[in-house]
């Protein structure tokens, strides 16, 4: 027999199969006249379905954020087997339509496109190297999804991924409004994690943002954190002596690290990431206006250079049109120091795609 997904691909004609289970209610005059479904059903597209794009799908999913969800990937068993096991579980979730193909054209009519696809680093492989092979993916990726999609919301999860969602913005030539990184938004959770562990609170009550890169010159923004609207530093150096300088280094290396732990322990991070970026789909598509830290256009902030197109994460309020603005927020002198050191960092690199 024929492996299908559905009844029609076993040769069953679908028409209105559902006749001969419902009645329609009958008007006035006794007459059924049926109308057009009005709500506008939202559409979000994964493209990479290896284990960040199955569990950013996986979440998008459970967290009935989408009337349809579109995977692409360029291994098609290993496509259509995600997508039937995620099909196969449709008795225990929200009703949501699942396509799948290698063809970009499954894309069209997205709401939201998150790229997760990505070169992986070979042994003895350069950082460039492995920017350019991902760049040269992007050149496929992301003309085709702004084609087939061109009021989309790009939201790139790829890394380097402050580098790439510059690419994305200069390859897809939509607003920067619409092309957003998944930046420190995870980097915040886990900087969150560890002080709430410490503080014995819950780590949504905790404030606490990583800015710049994510990566090594990410920046946490000490001066700003706070449990109830109380600082959070002052009461912990009134109380510990060892909350030096080394020590908030010590801990800001430990976020900027802990990904790497996870990779190390089971080759690879997928659920923190996935609910991570469900976080800001739900702040998206459901014009939430929550703020979140992602790599957008940083150009004039805290004194990075007007000439620099530098994507990378500030606290950002997000909404169905995308970014909806930018946070201004208060840093101290060696707080912005380090950031336009993060922000020189990234834009050499993007340097060094001239010719895009």
């Amino acid at each position: 027999m024929k492996k299908a997904s559905s009844l029609s691909e076993l040769g069953f004609d679908a028409g209105d199969a559902s006749s001969g289970f419902f009645r329609p209610v009958a008007d006035d005059a006794g007459l059924y006249t049926p109308t057009a479904h009005r709500r506008r059903l939202t559409k979000v597209s994964v493209i990479g379905a290896g284990n960040v794009g199955m569990a950013i799908a996986q979440t998008i999913l459970t967290r009935d954020l989408a009337d349809e969800i579109a995977l692409v990937d360029a291994l098609p068993d290993k496509l259509r087997g995600e997508m039937l096991d995620l099909q196969h579980a449709a008795a225990f979730l929200p009703r949501t339509r699942l396509v799948s193909d290698t063809d970009l054209a499954v894309t069209r009519g997205s709401d939201l496109a998150i790229v997760t696809a990505g070169a992986r680093q070979i042994p003895g492989e350069t950082r460039l190297n492995l920017l350019q092979r991902n760049v040269a993916l992007f050149r496929k990726i992301v003309p085709a999804v702004a084609e087939h999609s061109p009021e989309a919301l790009l939201l790139i999860v790829a890394n380097p991924v402050d580098v790439l969602t510059y690419v994305a913005w200069k390859l897809s030539g939509f607003p920067a409004s619409r092309v957003i990184g998944s930046g420190t938004n995870l980097d915040s959770s886990r900087f969150r994690f560890l002080l709430a562990e410490h503080l014995d609170v819950n780590a949504q009550d905790v404030q606490a943002y990583m800015v710049g890169e994510h990566g090594d010159s990410s920046v946490a923004v000490w001066s700003s954190v706070s449990v109830a609207g109380m600082p959070v530093l002052k009461s912990l150096q009134a109380s510990h002596r060892c909350f030096d300088e080394e020590a908030l280094e010590g801990i800001r290396r430990s976020v900027v690290d802990s990904a790497y732990e996870v990779i190390s322990l089971k080759g690879y991070t997928s659920w923190a990431i996935g609910y991570s970026v469900a976080s800001l789909v739900a702040s998206i598509l459901r014009d939430q206006r929550r703020i979140h830290p992602v790599s957008v256009l940083a150009t004039g902030f805290h004194g990075i250079a007007g000439d620099h197109e530098v994507f990378l994460s500030l606290p950002a309020r997000l909404g169905r049109g995308g970014v909806l603005g930018v946070a201004d927020m208060e840093l101290t002198e060696e707080e912005a120091k380090r950031l336009r050191k993060s922000a020189k960092t990234l834009w050499e690199n993007c340097q060094q795609l001239l010719g895009l």
